[in-house]
């Protein structure tokens, strides 16, 4: 095991952040080298925006489901799935990016959280730790309009990072067998490795030091998914000019 892969298997959510600022030229070294993430047919295709307006902090924070830490975090990002640069390529060559195929809102997307995991995983091997932040689909329209963001742009999440004040321990993932299939998708054992990770799941609850939580992940994942996420997305995306066709 080196240390790579130490370090991914270390990686927790953080939402307490102690009050140190991120030296600028780190997270200009951060985002930089979270370039190199792989991207489709070399389009790269995001945009992350840095958000050191306070006030924008304190609106974002609000929009996010009133989620503080978004605004007491030393640094916020937004990544952005980005075909609007790319439409400006297809205008210098004279030609039209085709953006209402699903395909390039695929493209977009896989890209910007490619790019964003690289963010994290070069912020926790500097010292840093951070969450991501779903809750900016919330109100995706308030959040174009607060950051000014283009058509064919749209936020996919945000992201808060900074020193730990708190590390919470890593919760436990699925097992191996239940991710990785060998030669065809085989369900056969998938109950009954569901129901042991149940009881790990329970365990890291019980064992929290808050202990706010008992219930499995099978439970959790059911009462998550019967509600409707976020129905408001297609149509927003729709207007954003990603049209699904």
């Amino acid at each position: 095991m080196n240390q790579v892969m130490e370090l991914l298997k270390k990686h927790s959510s953080v939402r307490k952040f102690k009050e140190q600022d991120v030296d600028e030229n780190l997270l200009q070294d951060i985002i930089k080298s979270s370039q190199y993430a792989s991207t489709s047919h070399h389009i790269q295709a995001y945009t992350v925006i840095h958000i050191k307006d306070q006030a924008k902090k304190t609106k974002l924070a609000y929009l996010t489901g009133e989620q503080s830490y978004v605004e007491e975090c030393p640094v916020f990002l937004v990544f952005c799935a980005d075909l609007n640069r790319l439409g400006k390529a297809c205008s210098m060559n004279n030609e039209t990016i085709e953006s209402s195929l699903t395909e390039l809102f695929i493209m977009a997307t896989v890209d910007a959280a490619l790019f964003a995991q690289n963010v994290m995983i070069a912020a926790e091997s500097a010292g840093l730790g951070g969450v991501y932040i779903g809750g900016i689909r919330n109100n995706p329209q308030e959040v174009c309009d607060l950051l000014k963001i283009p058509k064919l742009v749209y936020p996919v999440f945000g992201m808060c990072l900074g020193y730990p004040e708190k590390v919470n321990s890593t919760k436990p993932r699925l097992p191996l067998s239940l991710v990785l299939k060998e030669d065809e998708y085989s369900t056969q054992e998938d109950n009954v490795k569901l129901q042991e990770y149940d009881e790990v799941i329970r365990q890291y609850y019980r064992e929290r030091s808050n202990n706010e939580r008992s219930n499995s992940w099978t439970e959790g994942m059911a009462a998550f998914l019967k509600q409707k996420q976020r129905p408001h997305m297609k149509k927003f995306l729709e207007k954003r000019g990603f049209e699904m066709k």
